[in-house]
């Protein structure tokens, strides 16, 4: 197996909230939308069947653990899960918050206007915020 080096385009895009036992937790860089990737540490992984099946199952046991820090983070309307890799195929889970009101609803979020960064106290404010959930989950 490759080893695991983080995809450019995820590490430019993000910021580092943590490691679960498999997965490394980013948020997305965009103010728009709250927004956890997770990337298991696995090189070479493209589809989430890439995964042996121990690790599948800690993806969704991550999985179900950051659906539940978006929710108690955010109280989003709903929260959208979702592997597409269309444009970084390094094997990566999107978590995203969504609210009837985010100006991408009820539509997708990827292409719907140009990021907005977080301020730096704010990205790191949230990011505190989430930390502090992940570790009580």
């Amino acid at each position: 197996m490759d080893a695991f080096t983080l995809e450019p385009r995820l590490a430019a895009d993000t910021l580092h909230v943590g490691d679960l036992p498999l997965s490394s937790v980013l948020l997305m860089d965009d103010s728009r939308f709250p927004w956890f990737i997770l990337v298991p540490r696995r090189g070479g992984l493209v589809e989430i069947t890439d995964l042996e099946e121990p690790d599948s199952q800690q993806l969704m046991k991550e999985l179900r653990i950051a659906v539940a820090v978006m929710g108690d983070l955010a109280k989003p309307d709903k929260v959208n899960v979702g592997a597409l890799g269309n444009v970084v195929t390094q094997l990566h889970v999107h978590v995203v918050g969504r609210f009837r009101s985010d100006p991408a609803w009820p539509g997708p979020v990827w292409g719907s206007g140009p990021r907005m960064p977080y301020p730096a106290h704010g990205g790191a404010s949230l990011i505190d915020r989430a930390r502090t959930l992940f570790a009580a989950a």
